[in-house]
């Protein structure tokens, strides 16, 4: 007979952002569906203002976590993505924020958390891309930090600073428009030199850079609809409209040709066509983008606002994380995950 003692059993561990989640009905879910899986009790860790999610990640798996679940904004989704990168414990996603941009291009059900925390449990392990970006600020000094729909240097992270965080408690990401249109009015390029990795160094005055790890917005709206959190790839959009055309053209780009050409063929034929003649954005593909600008502009990762940087270097480490998917689910050879 063996003397090998038993393995110990699975234990799902809760990071959870207090102010944006129902607790005790999480909680009664995640003890109910443990116990019947015949895992060990679950752990609960909330996060805070000072540590988002990061450390108490650490902290669940030091205390002996096997599978993470993580309920909160994208800011908590972003920093559990962040510290689970390069391991092999696995991440449920429970929709509970404003935008859920993740859990839009992971397909995850919005409203069903019962579905999302079974997935823990009898779900299809999808490993997934997480971008990272090397911040460099005006003093020199270097930061990196890791995000894993979008991050973004110039115009967008103006327009999250103009959203207000009450009205996006009171009507969801539809907030962000009336951020953007007050950040349309006295918007002014910057100028700066960016280069995608391998390939030649383009220069000028721009709005905006987003570095996309996926591309699927609220709304239906596709701002990148080739990018895909399984590629290994990171999408860029530079955009740099000139005048009010330039911004309608802009907005022909992002909303008519990617977000309702693309759904058939013949569309997707004429978007690219236009989208590769268009001198008001301009779309790459690679694995990593450098750009710097020449005065500090203001920067985001997953829509959270991140100060002002001279210089931003972005990129993705492919599979990094494995994610729990509700199964029968999308894979990625069936959807743009």
């Amino acid at each position: 007979m063996s003397d090998a003692a038993a393995p110990a059993p699975s234990r799902a561990a809760l990071i959870y952002n207090p102010i944006k989640v129902d607790f005790s009905e999480l909680s009664e879910e995640i003890l109910r569906q443990s116990a019947k899986a015949g895992w060990a009790t679950p752990l609960f860790l909330e996060t805070t203002v000072e540590d988002l999610g990061q450390q108490v990640t650490a902290d669940a798996r030091e205390l002996g976590a096997t599978h993470i679940l993580v309920a909160g904004g994208d800011g908590t989704v972003r920093a559990a993505m962040e510290a689970l990168s390069g391991t092999e414990v696995p991440l449920t996603i429970i929709p509970s924020g404003t935008g859920n941009l993740l859990a839009r291009n992971l397909h995850l059900p919005l409203n069903r958390p019962h579905e999302v925390i079974a997935a823990t449990f009898s779900g299809t392990a999808t490993p997934v891309d997480v971008g990272f970006a090397e911040v460099e600020r005006a003093t020199g000094y270097t930061e990196r930090h890791g995000f894993v729909v979008m991050a973004g240097m110039g115009l967008d992270a103006t327009m999250i600073q103009n959203t207000s965080d009450k009205m996006k408690e009171r009507v969801g990401w539809i907030a962000y428009v009336s951020g953007a249109a007050r950040s349309l009015k006295g918007a002014k390029p910057f100028r700066t030199t960016y280069q995608l990795a391998g390939h030649r160094e383009h220069s000028g005055k721009v709005h905006s850079i987003l570095f996309a790890n996926c591309g699927q917005l609220p709304g239906g709206i596709a701002l990148l609809p080739d990018a895909s959190i399984v590629d290994g790839l990171l999408d860029v959009a530079v955009f740099k409209p000139t005048g009010l055309f330039g911004w309608l053209f802009v907005w022909r780009t992002v909303w008519w040709d990617h977000s309702v050409l693309s759904r058939f063929r013949a569309g997707r034929t004429l978007a690219k066509r236009r989208a590769g003649n268009s001198t008001h954005v301009h779309f790459l593909q690679g694995r990593s983008l450098e750009a710097v600008a020449t005065e500090p502009q203001p920067i985001e990762l997953d829509g959270d606002e991140f100060g002002e940087a001279v210089r931003m270097r972005c990129f993705v480490e492919p599979g990094a994380v494995t994610v729990m998917l509700p199964a029968p689910h999308k894979n990625a050879a069936d959807a743009r995950l």
